[in-house]
């Protein structure tokens, strides 16, 4: 009974940022919310896709493939992860009917990413313990969240605009997976990585809540027009 209940609480501390932010940046969609199914969806795909990723970097990581600091944060966690992600949101969302406006790539970008987060974060918590659910929430769970919300505003430039697509759906897998290997080095390798740590995630809540701001004004003026 005991450990039931201890798990429990850790799923619910797991679960509970991930969702908190997914409803945060869902009800920031003004014009045309999105069907919840198809939210949901894209949440847990983005979470079964953490075991396959996970899968991926022990590889790399036992076979020492990739032997540098820099190509560890920059390549098996960033560019391995958010080339998955984004892979998952463009089969998913990108060529579905529901995904009719600019801002509809903050929603299921974020989903996507918090899926893949949620699912992390419950098994981090099952191994260290429900005390580190505070200090997750704050960095991995939002962090992946914002990744998430560039990702999907350049995936909104690719669908939305006219022409030559092949630069904005390039910049919507690099600039999240420039920004999450950033993340990483800072965490992992720098030794007063807190300092580094705060400005940076200030910087990354100024940069993703000015593309959801850049994605609502295209919403809105995409709409105007049909």
């Amino acid at each position: 009974m005991k450990r039931g209940v201890q798990m429990l609480g850790i799923f619910l501390a797991g679960v509970a940022p991930g969702i908190a932010l997914l409803s945060y940046f869902y009800l920031k969609d003004k014009y045309e919310p999105e069907p919840i199914i198809m939210v949901f969806r894209t949440f847990i795909f983005g979470a079964i896709l953490m075991f396959p990723i996970a899968f991926i970097e022990y590889i790399i990581e036992t076979e020492n493939i990739v032997g540098s600091h820099f190509g560890s944060a920059f390549f098996t966690s960033g560019l391995i992860e958010e080339f998955f992600k984004w892979s998952i949101l463009f089969i998913t969302a990108y060529r579905n009917v529901e995904f009719d406006e600019p801002f509809d790539g903050i929603v299921y970008g974020t989903s996507v990413a918090l899926g893949f987060a949620t699912a992390e974060n419950i098994l981090y918590l099952i191994t260290n313990g429900v005390e580190f659910a505070l200090n997750r929430a704050l960095l991995p769970v939002s962090s992946h969240a914002l990744f998430g919300v560039v990702m999907g505003y350049y995936v909104s430039k690719a669908k939305f605009t006219a022409g030559t697509k092949w630069g904005w759906i390039l910049l919507s897998i690099l600039a999240p997976a420039i920004l999450h290997g950033i993340y990483n080095y800072i965490l992992i390798h720098q030794s007063s990585w807190m300092t580094i740590m705060i400005p940076y995630m200030f910087f990354l809540w100024w940069l993703g809540m000015k593309k959801v701001q850049l994605a609502g004004l295209l919403s809105k003026v995409y709409l105007s027009k049909l």
